[in-house]
């Protein structure tokens, strides 16, 4: 009786982490601070996952959703910002010219 009560408390805290992390995540308005917070998502749901008692889902939650996701997000957020520059850059270039921008 004790251990399905510490069993159900354990898995409303960690219910109760995850939808906090998740409101974090959507609150966060930087990208780059959102992809360091998504990073920390994905441990609370590898956390609520070992809760379940699903190790194999954790382990994959662990791998992409902890590293890969937040890793894919990090590079696009760089490639733009230099795409950005390099657009910048151009534009003075092609007025002096008499181009359109």
């Amino acid at each position: 009786m004790s251990s399905d009560f510490l069993t159900n408390a354990l898995i409303a805290v960690s219910l109760t982490l995850v939808l906090v992390g998740a409101a974090v995540v959507v609150f966060t308005r930087q990208p780059s601070k959102q992809a360091v917070v998504l990073s920390v998502y994905g441990i609370l749901l590898s956390i609520f996952f070992v809760t379940l008692q699903a190790p194999d889902v954790a382990l994959s939650q662990v791998a992409i959703g902890t590293a890969v996701v937040p890793l894919i997000v990090v590079l696009s957020i760089r490639k733009i910002a230099s795409i950005r520059d390099e657009a910048k850059s151009e534009a003075p270039s092609r007025r002096q010219e008499g181009e359109q921008p």
